[in-house]
């Protein structure tokens, strides 16, 4: 940290996945951090697996707060980011995570309006009211600004097959960035995007067992440690305010994107 306060960071979807990843990379690096998500429980294995990685005399209870949040629920979201600034004052980073892929290899026909709903809930709305929060609080902070780093993905530019909902929230996170950037300059609010492709996550287990392919063909597909993402968005929320990282594409290097179908 190169400021004179410790820097404060909400991650939501931190109890698995890039979600800890990050958070434990950021707690590694001497930042506080408010772990966000459905389940205590794997939000406080996060904080556990932290432990003895905090740099100097900050330990992993001193340095996070675990927060059951539903990112869909407007007062879910209102608790989670007042509770941060309740305990570590202020808010320099969010790190808007949390997502679900919804049902897979599921026909758009046969797609059920719920399934659609929760999924858009999610990745979408849940994207927007963290955002909405933390642009309150960094606008209002005293020194005012700080970051949101939004986790698209490679489906933000295109899509695999049968993944409308996925794929649409993703291309519609892209135009939140955008507008979140521009509105925040006055502000010093930088909004940037990080879109990943194949990072080795429980969520991505299926990739290297097989996965359909636009012509049809159920075809394995490489994957990267989950560590090389949580360094790209340290690298991201660690610029100073005055320079940011619009978009950001991290991905397995030989995963099927560049010519996909």
């Amino acid at each position: 940290m190169t400021d004179s306060h410790k820097k404060t960071a909400v991650v939501t979807g931190a109890g698995s996945g890039i979600g800890r990843a990050v958070a434990l990379e950021l707690l590694r690096t001497g930042w506080s951090v408010a772990l966000a998500g459905r389940h205590v429980e794997t939000l406080t294995e996060t904080a556990a697996l932290a432990a003895g990685t905090a740099p100097g005399a900050r330990t992993a209870t001193d340095a996070t707060i675990a927060v059951r949040t539903d990112v869909s629920q407007p007062a879910d979201v209102a608790a989670l980011f007042a509770a941060t600034v309740d305990r570590f004052g202020r808010l320099d980073l969010l790190f808007n995570n949390a997502g679900t892929f919804g049902p897979g290899g599921v026909p758009v026909e046969e797609l059920s309006y719920d399934a659609w709903k929760h999924v858009v809930d999610t990745n979408l709305n849940g994207a927007f009211l963290c955002a909405q929060a933390a642009y309150r609080q960094m606008k209002e902070q005293d020194p005012q600004g700080g970051r949101i780093i939004n986790n698209g993905s490679i489906s933000a530019h295109v899509p695999r097959p049968n993944s409308a909902p996925y794929s649409a929230t993703k291309h519609a996170l892209t135009g939140l960035t955008k507008s979140l950037s521009l509105d925040g300059r006055p502000y010093r609010i930088a909004v940037g995007q990080i879109d990943i492709g194949n990072a080795a996550t429980e969520m991505t287990g299926r990739m290297r067992k097989g996965v359909l392919q636009a012509n049809g063909e159920i075809v394995p597909e490489p994957v990267m440690d989950v560590a090389e993402v949580a360094r790209t968005v340290r690298h991201m929320a660690e610029l100073p305010l005055e320079a940011n990282i619009q978009f950001a594409t991290v991905l397995a290097t030989t995963m099927p994107y560049v010519g996909r179908g």
